[in-house]
């Protein structure tokens, strides 16, 4: 098949839709598909290159703050897609966003007859605490909330066929007003690297990132974000006061400095660790280094990031909040406690640290529940969609061109 994928976010990229993107584009690639990324131009000026077997496709846009924004606009872009579309001859168009360059590909797709398929990984709650006056209104987050799920819908009901990755989520675009079908399918996980691993040398894994080898290590790996709860964390870790608990911090963004500050405020010394952000290719042993990973965001559609941990074994402590009860059961893999609540995650946490030997079955119930969101599981079923679709639209297309004649 030949397939678009566009996106605004893509290569280097280290958010869960840039994740998932390059994931996806490089495993069709793999599997004998002809692949072309549609992606805003960190340049500015558009360019062609070639990434691991995918053609990359970025388009002239506007940046808005700094490059690790990401934030880049695409002025008018359907001037430029037709003519991609037109000259690649795409069997399938898959968007995955409503942002501006996804919603001047929808319209040159359906002026072409092509199948259409998108991918939510939007949720209000990464924006609106970035919106003091509608975050701390109730009312006006209401207001603000509706207005954000009018946006996607707006973009996402000319589809034929929405994904996202977990049926919480796809219980939200229902709710919210999706007339298309809506599909569950899992962002995946590379279970091949994010595997149990006892070749990786934990001591020293830990000291390369500042982490006590003798201490319980409880690791967050994400963006530094305000949505993402950090902060919750740090003052759950100062309420347990347990010196022999560690929390390591894995990551950067623009809630860094206030987090660190936080921390000395709270004089944890070290017993919080930054570490930085962490190359792709010491995720999967530092992950085997650790003993217990947390989630504590509120606003997570799935999270790759708690996927890799349950790949390695690890037992998880999440927000009971979203999608993350989909992948942690209390009990089972680990502890929820309740969402924003300082003294519950605390409770949880020193629960957790004081079943060590529980370790080992919740590790090994991880990997259970991780098994059916490999990356290749995710593959087949998007390859899947793509077929079956592009069956149910040929006739469509073919009647409308007779029609026309």
């Amino acid at each position: 098949m030949r397939i678009v994928i566009a996106s605004q976010t893509y290569d280097p990229a280290v958010n869960g839709q840039g994740v998932f993107t390059i994931h996806l584009a490089e495993g069709l690639a793999q599997a004998g598909h002809d692949v072309m990324v549609l992606t805003p131009s960190e340049r500015l000026l558009p360019y062609r290159t070639l990434r691991r077997g995918v053609r990359v496709q970025a388009i002239t846009a506007i940046p808005l703050g700094s490059p690790k924004t990401d934030l880049q606009v695409t002025p008018l872009p359907i001037l430029q897609v037709g003519h991609l579309l037109d000259e690649f001859k795409p069997d399938i168009v898959h968007i995955q966003d409503h942002y501006p360059l996804c919603q001047g590909v929808v319209p040159a797709a359906l002026k072409r007859g092509l199948p259409l398929i998108g991918t939510n990984h939007f949720l209000p709650e990464n924006m609106i605490p970035y919106v003091p006056l509608f975050s701390r209104s109730r009312p006006l987050r209401g207001f603000l909330e509706r207005r954000l799920w009018k946006n996607v819908l707006d973009v996402f009901n000319q589809l034929d066929m929405v994904t996202t990755p977990t049926e919480t989520a796809a219980r939200i675009l229902r709710q919210y007003g999706a007339r298309v079908r809506v599909r569950a399918v899992s962002c995946g996980v590379d279970l091949e690297r994010f595997s149990p691993d006892v070749r990786v040398n934990k001591a020293e894994m830990r000291a390369r990132y500042g982490l006590d080898p003798e201490r319980t290590v409880l690791l967050y790996v994400g963006r530094l974000s305000r949505e993402k709860r950090i902060d919750l964390l740090i003052r759950a870790v100062h309420q347990l006061d347990r010196d022999a608990l560690q929390l390591g911090i894995a990551g950067q963004g623009r809630r860094a400095k206030a987090l660190k500050t936080l921390a000395e405020q709270l004089d944890l010394g070290q017993r919080v660790v930054f570490t930085g952000y962490v190359p792709a290719q010491d995720l999967p042993a530092l992950l085997n280094s650790i003993d217990i990973f947390a989630m504590p965001s509120e606003a997570e559609l799935q999270s790759i990031a708690t996927l890799e941990a349950m790949g390695t074994g690890r037992p998880v402590l999440a927000a009971d909040a979203q999608a993350l009860p989909e992948l942690v059961k209390n009990g089972v893999n680990g502890y929820l406690f309740k969402a924003g609540d300082v003294d519950d995650a605390a409770r949880r946490i020193g629960q957790l640290t004081d079943e060590r030997e529980y370790w080992p079955a919740m590790g090994a119930a991880s990997l259970t529940l991780v098994r059916p969101h490999s990356l290749g599981n995710t593959l087949l079923r998007y390859e899947d969609l793509y077929r079956s679709l592009g069956r149910a639209i040929q006739p469509i297309v073919l009647s409308r061109s007779l029609f026309e004649r």
